[in-house]
């Protein structure tokens, strides 16, 4: 006989023991399934491989690349493929060969090795893949889903954005049907189809991490961030949303090891689109350039701009010659805003401007002491590597006296190079400067959203400067400018 107690208690086991039964159940029944996509969309998926010079061939840091070294399984891969080559009827041609060279060099072919994959976008044979994955190549082979194998021209390719587009001499192809990853939503299911380590057309699915990610030296690429499984070998290749369509290209990962780490990032496909449409067209890429130089908004910086939250690019340097220097644009705006695009943080602001081509009109918003304040502004053309580097010259500084400082004017050679005028900093003593980061040798060009071209004008903004006020200060150092947040004693 059970007592009411001990009914109940058996009565709740039944329940959770039949639950917890059901619950493996209704969460597979909640699970996508991939087998209708996988099977109509692999055959756009391709492998690529290179014949190439042993010393061109290398990963790059961050990206999938052939090189297993730094992998924990890279010896059995590696034994893996060796084995694959040997059983190879082709092993004698695809095998490493080494050429005599009237210089003595050496040159390494390795045909048969994976150093990517990619995805067919037009019936008539055109195929995107990462630049990384094709560079330095003397040739590049592309193998089908059905194995045939093709020579592939390469028409352009762009290193900023890491996008490459080939051409095979094929018709009535299976094209990608290309989607839209501005309608992705973080936590969404995708898909990636490619060739990691030489394993051809394997599958790895995960979800939508994050969604316009900045990654250092790749300021215009506004990155998907998944945690689909991307190894060495599926660079290039695309995510797929569950509709089936391309969202993405798969170009790097992040990882300590060479390895999968749950950190995998994808080249947004309109992005990517466009760049193969201009490199087909003129064989180059046009990129909209702004040409300033910017930093993050603190909340502290944020306070002294009378900003309710911290958000937008702060502008701590405009280049000369540039759109910039021609337009209404100010040293100290916040742009906050820019032609409809929401500029969260700083790393928001250069894949929106590179999205415009050279010549085109642009609609800014900035915060301007307090204010909200829209104009347009023409657009120019992103510079080489080399010339925009040259155009950053050593960066301006802002300071106050009531801050602890000693300064000196600025000889007439620093001002020359600056572009600007400006006061050095001689002496920080302990009190406000230092606490807010200013150092010795520092030079002070704004302070509180005013101009500093010599000691009379550091003077009367010593002057102006309230006690308790929070205020910012531009200063010029060999890395570049930067605004400090301080607070006035």
């Amino acid at each position: 006989m059970i007592g009411a107690g001990g009914l109940l208690r058996h009565t709740a086991s039944r329940i959770f023991a039949l639950l917890f039964m059901m619950a493996p159940a209704q969460v597979l029944a909640d699970l996508p399934d991939f087998t209708e996509l996988v099977e109509q969309n692999h055959k756009s998926v391709v492998n690529i491989s290179t014949t190439a010079k042993s010393e061109e061939v290398r990963s790059q840091p961050g990206r999938p690349g052939p090189d297993m070294d730094d992998n924990p399984f890279g010896e059995f891969f590696r034994k893996f493929l060796e084995q694959q080559q040997q059983n190879s009827p082709e092993s004698q041609e695809q095998s490493f060969q080494q050429e005599p060279r009237p210089d003595g060099l050496q040159r390494q072919q390795f045909d048969s090795d994976s150093l990517g994959s990619g995805f067919i976008v037009s019936s008539d044979g055109y195929v995107l893949t990462n630049n990384h994955v094709v560079d330095g190549a003397e040739e590049i082979i592309v193998r089908l889903h059905d194995r045939r194998q093709y020579v592939a021209e390469l028409i352009g390719k762009d290193p900023r954005s890491d996008v490459a587009v080939l051409k095979i001499e094929a018709t009535d192809l299976p094209a990608a049907r290309i989607g839209k990853s501005s309608d992705l939503k973080v936590g969404e299911w995708v898909l990636a189809i490619g060739s990691p380590f030489g394993f051809d057309f394997s599958v790895t699915a995960g979800i939508v991490s994050a969604k316009g990610r900045s990654l250092p030296r790749e300021n215009y690429v506004p990155f998907i961030q998944t945690d689909v499984a991307i190894n060495p070998g599926n660079s290039g290749g695309p995510l797929f949303n569950l509709a089936g369509e391309v969202v993405g290209i798969n170009s790097q990962i992040y990882s300590r090891t060479g390895g999968f780490m749950g950190l995998s990032f994808s080249i947004p496909i309109e992005m990517a689109i466009d760049i193969a449409e201009q490199l087909k067209e003129n064989g180059a890429v046009s990129r909209g350039w702004l040409g300033v130089i910017i930093q993050e908004v603190t909340r502290e910086l944020a306070e002294s701009f009378s900003m309710a939250t911290a958000h937008g690019a702060l502008i701590s340097r405009i280049l000369p010659d540039s759109p910039a220097a021609d337009s209404e644009l100010r040293v100290g705006d916040v742009i906050v805003g820019f032609n409809g695009g929401y500029v969260d943080k700083s790393s928001s602001l250069p894949p929106l401007v590179g999205q415009v081509r050279a010549g085109g009109s642009a609609t800014v918003d900035v915060i301007r002491e307090g204010e909200k304040v829209t104009f347009d502004i023409v657009i120019g053309e992103l510079p080489g590597a080399e010339e925009l580097a040259s155009s950053r010259l050593p960066s301006p500084v802002k300071v106050s006296n009531k801050l602890g400082l000693e300064v000196a004017p600025i000889d007439d050679a620093t001002r020359e190079k600056l572009g600007s005028g400006g006061v050095e900093v001689k002496v920080v003593s302990d009190g406000p400067a230092k606490t807010a980061g200013i150092r010795e040798g520092d030079i002070l060009t704004m302070i509180d959203n005013t101009h500093i071209d010599n000691i009379e004008d550091f003077e009367n903004s010593m002057n102006d400067v309230a006690s308790g006020a929070a205020i910012a200060i531009l200063v010029q150092r060999d890395q570049g400018p930067i605004f400090l947040a301080l607070t006035v004693e």
